[in-house]
């Protein structure tokens, strides 16, 4: 199965969030094509659970983001913004952080709006790749919505303080060309290249030795107390003798290393 595939029958119009797992690559696609594929509060609270079964597949090697049809996704669902009990930028702030604290590498693949609360969620990704044409926004400030202070740090972290202030207090989109140049997107790919790009994309980092994403990961996003850990895991993982070797023997390495399951990984160095 193609793993950019939609793991439900297009004729479905209800909001949902599929997926599938195909070659190593959990994709996750977000459908409520009825209104751009805006987030509902249901698809909200099911986002973590759904990385959480993920993560315990040990065949995942690399997880894909992206929206069902032309569009990433255009936000939150507006009408789940008036429910005073349904605590949606809660919710939002949860998926958010399950999505940034995947561990495993994480990528969006956007085309289309990439708007409010679809721009939470790709920012939280490890990297994002954008069709031509993609639409970028964080539009708070057209709703009077205080923006989380934990989202706020993460836009700041991609694009920097100016360009966060530009994008926080106008609510005003920007297209491919300035998400690229400020470091919003990695890479922008020409219409009708995207999913060839990301395919092409998994399959270099299936055959990169996780224990080198997984400990480069923590470091990029913060963590300073696992060196000692890390340290061991190399030391003990024979990954490293193995890279040697393919490099001297002009070969492709064999990398055999993986993360122990959820739970059994010490918390600190």
């Amino acid at each position: 199965m193609d793993p950019l595939s939609r793991a439900e029958p297009a004729s479905r119009t209800e909001p949902r969030l599929e997926h599938t797992v195909a070659d190593g690559v959990a994709t996750v696609v977000i459908s409520n094509p009825a209104k751009r594929n805006a987030m509902t509060a249901g698809m909200w609270r099911a986002l973590p659970g759904l990385l959480d079964r993920l993560a315990a597949d040990r065949s995942v090697r690399m997880l894909v983001l992206t929206g069902a049809g032309d569009t990433f996704c255009a936000g939150a669902d507006i009408a789940s913004l008036r429910d005073p009990g349904g605590r949606p930028q809660e919710l939002a702030v949860r998926a958010e952080e399950a999505l940034a604290a995947f561990a495993l590498p994480t990528l969006a693949a956007v085309r289309g709006y990439c708007v409010g609360g679809g721009s939470q969620l790709a920012a939280a990704c490890d990297l994002r790749f954008a069709e031509e044409g993609a639409s970028f926004g964080v539009t708070p400030a057209k709703l009077g919505i205080v923006y989380p202070s934990s989202s706020t740090r993460r836009l700041v972290s991609l694009v920097g303080p100016a360009t966060a202030k530009y994008l926080l207090f106008s609510g005003e989109l920007i297209g491919t060309e300035r998400a690229l140049r400020t470091g919003l997107v990695d890479e922008v790919l020409p219409a009708g290249g995207l999913d060839d790009r990301v395919r092409a994309f998994a399959r270099v980092l299936a055959v990169r030795s996780r224990l080198t994403q997984a400990a480069a990961k923590e470091f990029a996003d913060g963590r300073e107390d696992r060196d000692g850990h890390w340290a061991r895991q190399a030391r003990g993982s024979g990954d490293t003798a193995e890279g040697a070797a393919a490099f001297l023997e002009r070969r492709a390495p064999r990398f055999t290393w993986a993360a122990p399951p959820a739970g059994d990984s010490p918390t600190a160095g």
